[in-house]
């Protein structure tokens, strides 16, 4: 098992799993989805590594302007610093350290919960296969962006493999990530995943991608093996497609691919991406479930990739009544899997796996080939 000392010294108990052995995390997780998902076949699960695996930190920014801290707000909203957690790679680590440094050196005031003063929310920093980097910074308001900006170069000179940065602006004090406003300070927008898969996304600002790539990178083979060796698989839909990752993975030859994701972002990245690589793929900028239920045509088959709440009635109700041929369902939560699966009775599960996509803790991803 991995030590941690911010664990260990109850600095952090994020990963409530720590103290159980890998092995065990695992058989409880497959367990736990076998009692929810009926699957005549189950694969072995894939683990992928328990330590450096996160591609993103999401860092709440905590403490004083001369000694600002990035990690997590203790239940008397003090800063507790973890830049160095040993789930970041060990880019995000150096980096996320650098980028402490900076925000002291160019004066970046930490918002405080408590008194509701203060401008510099969230440091949320994401990192790409080949170690370019995204930095977003969550703000009040744009009080600092003219800070910000002149002091941009010493923030890419201590970070060299920035290539995108942002302030966002969450102008309300409640918890929530992020805001509506995006300002790229950098001439790059978005940061490419270059995957083992052969395939490169781009990621936005707000553009939604797995945390682990490796697992992700997994996700999207099985799927894409399940896809090919089914008969005359001619139409793909991939609802709630983010940036294309299914889409983008499943298309070929004598193969229409549509991908269907609310986010006008993501569905411009994932246009120009399938642009990039020649891929016959159509995305639309549209709510998934809205869109099923507003279209005349059904397709062969069905990829969904929903939020934790899974599809719902509605669209689980369409899928049901629509006569598609088979469904891929990745669900991040295989209670609401279950739920769904039972609205949609004709569409039954032909093979499973759980893929530890959030290791030491209870979540983890299930995908699920479905066929009438």
């Amino acid at each position: 098992m991995p030590r941690c000392h911010h664990y260990d010294a109850f600095r952090c108990r994020s990963c409530t799993l720590l103290g159980i052995p890998r092995e065990r995390q695992l058989s409880d997780k497959e367990a736990h989805a076998r009692t929810l998902v009926d699957s005549p076949v189950w694969l072995p699960t894939v683990a992928g590594a328990d330590t450096r695996f996160r591609n993103k930190a999401k860092m709440a920014v905590g403490g004083t302007v001369d000694a600002p801290t990035l990690g997590i707000l203790d239940r008397d909203l003090a800063g507790v610093d973890l830049h160095d957690c040993g789930l970041h790679s060990d880019g995000l680590r150096a980096a996320l350290g650098r980028t402490g440094d900076w925000i002291r050196d160019a004066g970046l005031v930490p918002y405080d919960v408590a008194t509701r003063r203060g401008e510099l929310k969230h440091v949320l920093l994401t990192e790409s296969p080949d170690g370019e980097m995204m930095l977003r910074l969550v703000l009040r308001s744009t009080a600092l962006e003219a800070r910000i900006r002149s002091r941009l170069p010493a923030l890419l000179q201590a970070v060299p493999a920035l290539r995108v940065v942002t302030v966002n602006v969450q102008p309300e004090h409640k918890a929530v990530l992020e805001g509506e406003r995006e300002i790229v300070l950098t001439d790059t927008a978005t940061l490419p995943m270059r995957l083992a898969t052969g395939v490169t996304l781009r990621l936005g600002p707000r553009s939604f991608f797995q945390t682990n790539t490796a697992v992700a990178e997994a996700l999207y083979d099985q799927a894409r093996a399940w896809v090919r060796d089914l008969p005359d698989v001619r139409t793909v839909w991939d609802l709630y497609c983010g940036v294309g990752g299914f889409a983008l993975h499943l298309g070929g030859p004598g193969r229409e691919v549509l991908g269907v994701e609310v986010s006008a972002d993501a569905i411009a990245a994932a246009t120009a991406t399938s642009a990039e690589l020649g891929v016959a793929a159509e995305f639309v900028a549209a709510d998934a479930t809205a869109y099923a239920l507003a279209s005349d045509a059904v397709p062969d088959l069905v990829v969904v990739n929903p939020p934790r709440r899974g599809i719902g009635p509605d669209l689980a109700g369409w899928l049901e009544g629509s006569g598609v041929r088979h469904v891929v369902y990745s669900s991040c939560n295989a209670e609401s899997l279950a739920r769904d699966l039972a609205l949609m009775p004709s569409l039954r599960p032909v093979e499973a796996r759980v893929l530890d996509m959030f290791p030491h803790t209870t979540h983890y991803e299930v995908l699920v080939l479905l066929a009438r």
